[in-house]
């Protein structure tokens, strides 16, 4: 049976959003790391070495196959900002039209810089979705 490659550690998430070379992109990171800690009430933690998590929680599929994941994270990316919406987009057609310049993969939001999305537009997506995962995989 395979185990997935990412997992939570113990490295420095300070330390890893410090590293982050371009100025505005660490400011951002930082700012999304603090807006995810504040949502999820949970201290951010490294997952493999370039993704900060938040929270996490234990799925079975229907094969048996265990794991654990982060409720939701982001990593600051050579491109673009990612931010790790589990549930997907599916549920939040109506807050994604207001969101601003993006683009998303499966659970993957990608966005330049946070100037390009509405703030407050993010903090409900965010906000959403951890509401949805805690549902979905109670503690």
């Amino acid at each position: 049976m395979a185990t997935l490659k990412t997992h939570e550690t113990d490295a420095s998430v300070d330390a890893f959003l410090d590293a982050v070379e371009d100025e505005r992109k660490r400011a951002d990171a930082r700012a999304i790391c603090d807006l995810m800690a504040e949502i999820t009430g949970e201290p951010p933690r490294m997952w493999g070495p370039t993704i900060v998590g938040f929270g996490r929680y234990a799925y079975t599929y229907e094969s048996g196959r265990t794991g654990e994941w982060m409720r939701v994270g982001f990593s600051p990316r050579k491109r673009n900002l990612t931010l790790y919406i589990m549930p997907g987009f599916s549920e939040y057609d109506g807050l994604m039209g207001q969101l601003g310049r993006f683009k998303t993969g499966k659970s993957c939001l990608y966005i330049n810089k946070l100037a390009d999305v509405d703030q407050g537009v993010l903090r409900e997506l965010v906000s959403r979705s951890v509401q949805h995962m805690a549902e979905k995989y109670p503690s």
